[in-house]
């Protein structure tokens, strides 16, 4: 992928581009990655749920034809620019990607100041059904659409929305693979994220009922995922027989995939984290075999 693809380094914080990062995200780093939309059908659209609308970012390749879908489960920080990034990153990469906003009901993360009341106002008031239900929509929409090839179905996520790409997997037996970038294992452990828990379905209890393999994507330094809950999840999934891998980057913590948090961001684990997540794509989810590492 060559430069005109990926805009790197001196990234401007002005108009409508810093609009899509939450506060609690800032500052931008200099390594953000800003992938352009053309060559592709980018934008918002809204789909519908059980109870009403729902809107989503989603990406995919102009060409006519349906594609396989991948589901991006987002931060708490929402469906900010990283993430609709994301979408794009997955569209070059031959994939419809779709990003719900699961929040939406709860409310609006991008006009709070701090990741504590991001958790406690918004993030903790979300359960787990209305989220499940959020991406069976989507799913749907992407077959009535006419845009995926949903017996082509991934799902990823990362932070709050890496436990969702283990749960899912679970919940939804159309779910060919999944990768999880730092999504929490169990209720426990120290940090911010420790309420998130309560009263929710976390992967080490549900590792015997994946349909589609999870790939787990985690840093070494990450203190708000203990490495034992890893350790529990590789011998659950072990014991259950699954293909699910986990890969832990021993340098990197919580949110190295995150090129715009530069105090998180570890360069070389998100891109050996993207290749790996794409290869399991292709290998699982029936997606094109890309050679695409410089895509984050």
């Amino acid at each position: 992928m060559d430069n005109k693809d990926i805009t790197r380094r001196g990234f401007i914080m002005a108009g409508t581009a810093a609009a899509g990062f939450a506060l609690a995200a800032r500052p931008i780093g200099a390594e953000t990655i800003l992938t352009p939309a053309d060559g592709l059908t980018a934008g918002w659209i809204s789909f519908a749920a059980a109870d009403g609308p729902v809107k989503a970012y989603r990406a995919r390749p102009a060409a006519p034809g349906r594609a396989p879908v991948v589901l991006v489960a987002h931060e708490i920080f929402g469906v900010h620019e990283y993430i609709q990034d994301v979408c794009r990153r997955l569209a070059r990469a031959g994939y419809l990607a779709i990003a719900p906003d699961l929040f939406q009901r709860q409310g609006d993360v991008s006009v709070l100041g701090s990741i504590p009341e991001i958790i406690e106002q918004v993030v903790n008031k979300v359960p787990d059904a209305q989220v499940f239900a959020d991406l069976d929509a989507a799913a749907a929409w992407a077959d009535s659409s006419g845009e995926g090839d949903i017996g082509r179905l991934a799902i990823t996520g990362f932070c709050w929305g890496g436990r969702f790409a283990w749960v899912y997997s679970a919940h939804n037996p159309g779910v060919r693979a999944a990768a999880a970038w730092y999504g929490r294992l169990l209720a426990t452990g120290p940090g911010v994220l420790t309420d998130i828990g309560e009263g929710r379905t976390y992967p080490l209890s549900v590792a015997d009922k994946l349909h589609g393999p999870v790939l787990g994507l985690y840093g070494g330094k990450d203190g708000s995922i203990p490495q034992d809950t890893i350790r529990q999840m590789r011998e659950a999934l072990a014991a259950a027989k699954d293909p699910s891998e986990i890969v832990v980057y021993p340098d990197a913590t919580h949110g190295f995939h995150a090129d715009y948090r530069a105090a998180l961001y570890d360069e070389a684990a998100a891109r050996d984290g993207w290749q790996r997540m794409l290869d399991w794509f292709a290998r699982y989810a029936g997606g094109k075999q890309a050679n695409t590492a410089f895509l984050l």
